[in-house]
């Protein structure tokens, strides 16, 4: 009898078993003598479920885990192996894990030489809590420090999870961890596996120590790959992260650098993942300071020159990653990601443009020099690469080899997977709104792809894109509208079929012969359900409100939906059929050009709901004055008034659309892009405790209009502030004013109101030996700013209980109508206390102490909200209404029009339009910017009034000149004028 057939007798082939059948089989593990080889099927069944998501009640896991408690008894090695795995598995499942921590001790002891310690001590990191933990710090230091590279891994692997609970303990074995990290090329990297599992084969392979084992008589294997580098480098920033200091020496150590320039290192690390991870904690450095940026540089460009390809990669890639990385430092990491598109692995070819193509997203211009070697990777047998070739090249290339692009790309569109297309088609889409005047080409490619077999990801793709094209390019739009009207006749995904009903009742009346259209919106009202017929109805109703050529063809089609047989269906057709009839009604709900502005709706109607919740405790009044200095009555009083509500012009919305496509666009979704920093188990202090500071929740891409309410009703609700009225202005992401690594974190946020300054401190301490007391912050410079100090509301107390909380100070304008500019010194001024760590309680009598911040700057940007609109239109419409100021100014301290475009962008506080903050040129640019410039509290309504203001700011470049600019300034309102005109 064969060996497989023996084996499917035995059961080894008959994993997929229900869970009731492998509990009954573990009754084996209860038989004596026990045999191994049945206990080790049915512990594979068991794992195998496990891994598959199968779930255990938590007394089959308890029987299962004490049944396998039974097998120590065996001393077989692979059964033991097998055992720990499932009581790894078990043990977060299980009751009463703990009792078989003596059994496990024992294969762990350091004069046991097994195939199994390893597995041993990875199991009892599982089985103990974090007050065991400290018991058993004498048999893991003597692990980690042992001569097998198994035994030394297991351990530092299992500090990794112990390290969660017991960090204190764990960070004191720092030194046995400093010394496994300089491992020796001897030592082992096998085990008693050789020796007891396959008849002595450690013996004939050789190696090792010379010193035969107690038990097993094996010798190791040496260890080529030095993993237990890897292990102790993660482990030793683990126990270091909270020290920056350490953290920087610990680096500069290993990679042979000692303040700043090169030296010896004592420790020389020759595993390349341990090498790839020091290039991480480099980075990250270099990102997190920026005075050793210049250090950290200098190590990673040495890195691309080391023997290992994949160190080489990873420092090209940490380089790329680098905040403001500039093309001169982009060089080297590009020469060599170059190196590697012509490399036979196709792992490093992969990396390599997978990393340009994520560079090419902010840097074009700098990758643009691969641009030869990439052409020849679009024939690539792995279509990956190949897609990423494609999509790069579409971001470097120029407008002249688009046709040529497109047509490469057709040639395997129907090779690679949705996932990929969709990558192609997100490049076509940022490539439609870069070179408009290509659009034919692009088109035809996008309703050639739109026939192909695919999902709905990519599907919803293409759609995408060629509705990016109808709004935005308005050659195209009727070609466009032609192949969609194609694509709902065989389209299978309902969403998309209502979507694309929407775009052809928005844009269809406008065209040429918006009758052609008719037909095949009609045609989803026979064939499809009755979400597509609810959505068609819809579509039907504008043509004929918007075409009254049409209007009564439109309601004899929608006469005959009243007799649809879905009721959804039946009431859009009767309420279409009245809008038909009543042409003031239609003109209101359908042809309205403006819409509510959405942050304003939300914030109006949250507080008309928190109002109606105070009316209905009981707790205030109907039409109390909220604190933006308007009466918001509840439901128990008025209704809400739509009225105040904020609205928006259909063509500010487009503008403000483009913009969002745009940088969306830019940004090809290539592929997840994870941190470039090392993940670390533990968050400081200061992070963890400024997400309870007011603002913190407010993420970067918060709208200004959505921050500024949450800071008013924040502010509103301080007794003290409460009488300042609409707040017309707050920064949008809070201020450093020192490190994230000091003992006292403080970050501000600028908070303008219409004869108020108030400047709010977020204070964190983050040393849980110091109390802190009155905390309060004395700023300097308001009277020669323009300000008038009114008082401080400082914080009480700071402990590790509370460790954070916020100062507020305020100030009167000296000039109601005066915009105060200057810089404001800052000094932390408190009562500090020491805490007894026996008692934790502070001292009675402390001592008052202060701490220098940095300065804050007051400037025009504080004064100002972007916005986008129609720059051209609105440009020529405040030359005739509005104030105008031209200025010209020489920087000749600026390097380049990128880099005055860098500085005038948030040096003025306006939001940049049309891609005008990134030169296409080296000596000619013009940038173009829009705002608004709050004037002060409207005079009716509570809101803000403000003056619009745009920019146009041309711009030359020459070496021996500098930058010369001519800085144009319109606005409605002489004051913003001369606000902006004073930035510079």
């Amino acid at each position: 009898m064969s060996l497989s057939k023996k084996n499917e007798e035995a059961g080894v082939g008959s994993f997929y078993q229900d869970k009731a059948s492998v509990v009954q089989e573990a009754r084996v593990f209860n038989e004596t003598p026990v045999s191994p080889r049945k206990c080790r099927i049915v512990l594979t069944k068991v794992l195998y479920l496990l891994y598959t998501g199968e779930t255990l009640a938590r007394q089959e896991a308890t029987t299962l885990f004490f049944g396998c408690t039974k097998l120590f008894q065996n001393r077989d090695p692979a059964l033991r192996q097998m055992v720990y795995l499932a009581i790894k598995e078990l043990c977060p499942l299980a009751d009463d894990v703990i009792m078989v921590t003596a059994s496990i001790m024992k294969d762990m002891q350091p004069n046991v030489e097994v195939v199994y310690r390893p597995n041993a001590i990875r199991a009892l990191s599982r089985v103990v809590d974090a007050s065991m933990v400290q018991g058993l710090e004498r048999f893991f230091k003597s692990a980690i420090v042992d001569r097998n590279s198994s035994i030394a891994s297991a351990a530092l692997v299992s500090s990794y999870q112990l390290q969660v609970g017991a960090r204190d303990v764990v960070r004191r074995w720092g030194n046995e961890v400093q010394e496994a990290l300089s491992a020796k090329s001897g030592s082992g990297g096998g085990s008693g596996a050789f020796g007891a599992g396959f008849g002595g084969m450690g013996s004939y392979f050789g190696g090792g120590s010379a010193q035969p084992q107690q038990q097993s008589g094996f010798q190791s294997i040496p260890s080529s790959s030095y993993i237990v580098q890897y292990h102790a480098l993660g482990l030793l920033y683990l126990i270091r992260s909270g020290d920056r200091m350490a953290v920087i020496k610990l680096v500069q150590q290993l990679a042979g650098a000692s303040g700043g320039g090169r030296g010896s290192a004592s420790i020389t690390l020759r595993s390349p993942m341990a090498l790839c991870m020091l290039v991480r904690y480099a980075a990250k450095i270099a990102d997190d300071d920026p005075n050793l940026r210049g250090v950290m540089l200098e190590l990673l460009e040495n890195w691309l020159r080391h023997k290992s390809d994949m160190v080489n990669y990873e420092a090209a890639k940490a380089i790329c990653e680098l905040r403001g990385v500039t093309s001169t430092e982009l060089q080297k990491p590009i020469a060599i990601l170059q190196l590697f598109l012509s490399s036979s692995k196709s792992t490093l070819k992969f990396a390599a443009i997978r990393t340009l193509a994520k560079l090419a997203q902010h840097q074009p211009a700098a990758v643009s020099s691969c641009n030869v070697d990439m052409e020849n990777l679009i024939t690539d047998p792995n279509r990956s690469v190949a897609t990423y070739a494609i999509t790069t090249l579409l971001k470097t290339g120029t407008e002249a080899s688009v046709d040529r692009l497109m047509k490469q790309i057709s040639t395997f569109m129907s090779e690679i997977s949705d996932e990929f297309k969709v990558i192609v088609v997100d490049a076509i889409r940022s490539l439609c709104l870069k070179f408009p005047s290509k659009q034919v080409a692009m088109l035809a490619f996008l309703s050639g792809v739109l026939r192909d077999e695919g999902g709905y990801d990519f599907k919803r793709a293409v759609v995408e894109a060629i509705f990016d094209m109808i709004r935005f390019i308005a050659d195209c739009k009727e070609a466009a509208l032609a192949h969609l009207c194609e694509f709902i006749e065989d389209c299978e995904f309902t969403k998309l079929s209502v979507r694309i009903l929407h775009v052809l009742g928005a844009e269809g009346p406008k065209m040429s012969s918006p009758q052609k259209y008719i037909r095949y919106i009609y045609n989803r009202v026979i064939l499809e359900n009755a979400i597509v017929r609810a959505a068609a109805v819809n579509a039907l109703a504008k043509f004929g409100v918007q075409d009254k050529a049409l209007s009564a063809r439109i309601e004899v089609l929608l006469q005959r939906c009243l007799d649809d047989v879905d009721d959804e269906v039946r009431d859009r057709a009767a309420l279409n059929l009245r809008l038909l009839r009543d042409t003031k009604l239609a003109q209101r709900l359908v042809n309205d050009e403006s819409s509510f502005k959405l942050q304003d709706l939300e914030s109006r109607l949250q507080k008309y709901l928190s109002k109606a919740g105070v009316a209905t405790n009981g707790t205030g009044a109907d039409g109390e004055v909220e604190g933006d200095g308007e009466a918001v009555a509840g439901p128990s009083s008025a209704a809400f008034d739509a009225s105040k509500v904020q609205r928006i012009t259909r063509e500010e919305a487009q503008q403000e659309a483009l913009r969002a496509k745009a940088e969306a666009a830019s940004k090809v979704a290539m592929a997840s892009q994870g941190g470039s920093g090392p993940s670390t188990a533990s968050t400081s202090a200061a992070g963890a405790a400024s997400n309870a500071l007011p603002g913190a929740g407010l993420d970067d891409g918060s709208s200004a209009a959505a921050t500024r309410a949450h800071y008013q009703s924040t502010l509103s609700a301080i007794p003290q502030l409460s009488s300042y009225g609409p707040l017309l202005k707050s920064t949008p992401k809070p201020v450093e004013l020192t490190e994230r690594e000091t003992e006292y974190v403080v970050t501000a946020v600028k908070h303008v109101f219409a004869r108020n300054v108030v400047l709010q401190f977020n204070v964190t301490n983050t040393l849980p030996e110091v109390v802190l007391e009155n905390v309060a912050v004395l700023v300097g410079g308001a009277d020669e700013a323009g300000l008038t100090e009114d008082f401080i509301l400082p914080i009480g107390l700071l402990n590790q209980e509370n460790p954070s909380g916020t100062v507020y100070v305020s100030f009167t304008r000296t000039e109601a109508d005066a915009y105060p500019q200057g810089q404001l010194s800052a000094t932390l001024r408190f009562t500090s206390k020491e805490v007894d760590p026996s008692t934790g309680e502070a001292d009675e009598e402390g001592f008052e102490d202060s701490y220098e911040i940095e300065a804050l700057d007051l400037g025009v940007a504080d004064y100002v909200e972007g916005r986008f609109c129609d720059f051209a239109r609105e440009w020529e419409d405040l030359s005739s209404s509005g104030a105008e100021a031209t200025e010209t100014y020489a920087l000749t301290a600026v390097a380049s029009l990128r880099d005055a475009c860098d500085l005038l962008v948030p040096l003025l506080g306006l939001s940049p339009l049309g891609g005008t903050e990134a030169p296409s040129s080296t000596s000619v640019h013009t940038l173009n910017l829009a705002g608004s410039v709050v004037l002060g509290a409207a005079s009716a309504g509570g809101g803000v009034e403000s003056s619009k203001t745009l920019v146009r700011a041309r711009m030359t470049y020459s070496a021996e000149q500098g930058v010369g600019l001519e800085l144009a300034v319109r606005a409605q309102h002489q004051r913003a004028v001369d606000l902006v005109a004073s930035a510079i």
